[in-house]
C-alpha cells in the first residue's frame, strides 16, 4: 500500500506566493525560496532546509517555505533597525531515490509492497540525505549569493516523516545546523522497524523464540545495517550496542562509565541545539512509542537535575491526540512559532544582545 502525502491536507487554501529559484549545485536540483523577498538592508539570512516525506517530490515542501517565509517576513515590517535584523530563506531539494533522482521505485517501497531490503533501503537513504545537506551547506552560499551580498548566519533542518528521520542524523551529525524540526519522524530506527516487521509478520521475526528475539542480524536487518545504525542513529550512537540494550537501558540512569563515552558525544552531537519534535498521537506508521522511550531518555539527561543539565539542549515534545501520519494545520502553527523563537535567539547572538524569550 502505497504510504499517503502527509502533507496533503496541511493547508486549507493554498499560502502565499514567494519567489524561488532552482540552481544544479554538485548534480542535485536545488530549490531556494525566498532570495527576491529579503526585505532591503538586510545583510544576514538564516537558511532553513526543508526534507520531503518518503514517496514524495521536494514540491511538497513549497507551501511550507511560503508559510514559514511570510509569517517571518510580516515580523520583519514591524523592525526599525533592518541592519541588525535576518532575513529567512528554505531550501529543498529531492532526496535520494526520489523525483528527480528516483533510480528503482521498488527501493522506496516497504516490506508489504515487496521490497526485501526496505530496512538498509530506507535507512540508506535518508541518511544519505542528512549527507546531501551537509553537501548544499558547503556550497548554497556560493550560488545564492555569488557576490556576498547577505551571509548565512544559521541553519536549520525541517523534515517530515522521512525528512523527520533526517533531521535527527542533520542534527547529530552537521555542526552548523543549530536547530531542527521534526514531523513524525523518529529517533529510534531499530524499535520503529522492529513494530513495522511485527505488523509485516515477517518470517525472520515470526519465527523466532520469543518473537522478534533473533530479527536482527538476520537478512531482513543484516549486520551491516545494525553496524551503520548504532553509528548513526540517535538512539543507536547514544544507547550503545543494539544487541545488548534492553528496556532497562532507556529507564536507568547511565553509569560513570557510560557517561564517561556519552558526555563526549553529547557535547559534539546536541550541546546548545534546539529541538522541536512533533508527533501524531494516532499514527500507524511510524507510532509515537517507538521513539518515545529515547526522547523520554533525552528528556531526562537535559532536565534540571539530569546528567547533562548544562549543555543547552532544548527539546520540545508535542503528541497531537487524533492526528495520524500527517503534518496537520496545529502543527504549522507549533512550527511557526518555533521558528520565530528559534530565530530570535540566533539573531540576539549575532547582535551580541539579549533575546527576547
Amino acid at each position: 500500500m502505497a504510504t499517503p502525502n502527509p502533507t496533503a491536507t496541511t493547508y486549507s487554501s493554498p499560502p502565499p506566493k514567494v519567489s524561488k529559484q532552482t540552481y544544479t549545485i554538485a548534480g542535485i536540483r536545488t530549490t531556494v525560496y525566498g532570495l527576491e523577498d529579503l526585505p532591503k538592508g538586510i545583510k544576514n539570512v538564516a537558511c532553513i532546509w526543508l526534507l520531503h516525506p518518503r514517496l514524495q517530490t521536494q514540491e511538497c515542501m513549497a507551501p511550507i517555505a511560503a508559510t514559514t517565509i511570510t509569517e517571518w517576513n510580516k515580523r520583519l515590517q514591524n523592525t526599525k533597525d533592518k541592519a541588525r535584523s535576518t532575513g529567512l530563506i528554505a531550501v529543498s531539494f529531492d532526496q535520494r531515490n526520489h523525483g528527480t533522482r528516483e533510480v528503482d521505485n521498488l527501493a522506496n517501497q516497504a516490506w508489504r509492497s515487496g521490497n526485501e531490503s526496505h530496512a538498509q533501503d530506507m535507512f540508506s537513504i535518508y541518511h544519505g540525505t542528512a549527507v546531501d545537506t551537509s553537501h548544499l551547506i558547503d556550497y548554497i552560499s556560493a550560488y545564492a549569493f555569488p557576490v556576498s551580498e547577505h551571509t548565512i548566519t544559521s541553519h536549520m533542518a525541517l523534515g517530515i516523516s522521512l525528512g523527520g528521520h533526517a533531521v535527527w542524523h542533520c542534527l547529530l551529525q552537521e555542526p552548523r545546523i543549530t536547530s531542527g524540526v521534526v514531523i513524525i519522524g523518529c529517533p529510534d530506527y531499530v524499535r520503529v522497524m522492529s513494530e513495522r516487521a511485527r505488523l509485516s509478520k515477517l518470517k525472520t521475526w515470526t519465527d523466532s523464540s520469543p518473537p522478534g528475539s533473533q530479527f536482527l542480524g538476520s537478512k531482513d536487518f543484516p549486520r551491516g545495517l545494525v553496524e551503520v545504525v548504532e553509528k548513526y542513529d540517535p538512539a543507536g550512537l547514544l544507547l550503545g550496542k543494539l544487541t545488548t540494550r534492553t528496556e532497562d537501558t532507556y529507564t536507568r540512569e547511565p553509569t560513570e562509565e557510560e557517561k564517561k563515552r556519552l558526555m563526549p558525544l553529547m557535547k559534539i552531537t546536541l550541546q546548545g541545539k534546539r529541538i522541536l519534535n512533533l508527533a501524531g498521537g494516532a499514527d500507524k506508521l511510524v507510532p509515537y512509542k517507538a521513539g518515545e522511550p529515547f526522547l523520554r531518555w533525552l528528556k531526562r539527561a537535559i532536565s534540571k537535575d539530569g546528567w547533562f543539565s548544562d549543555g543547552g539542549i532544548i527539546l520540545e515534545d508535542i503528541v497531537f491526540d487524533g492526528v495520524g501520519h500527517e503534518m496537520s494545520p496545529g502543527m504549522v502553527k507549533e512550527v511557526i512559532r518555533f521558528i520565530g523563537d528559534t530565530f530570535n535567539v540566533t539573531e540576539a547572538a549575532v547582535n551580541g544582545r539579549p533575546s527576547k524569550i
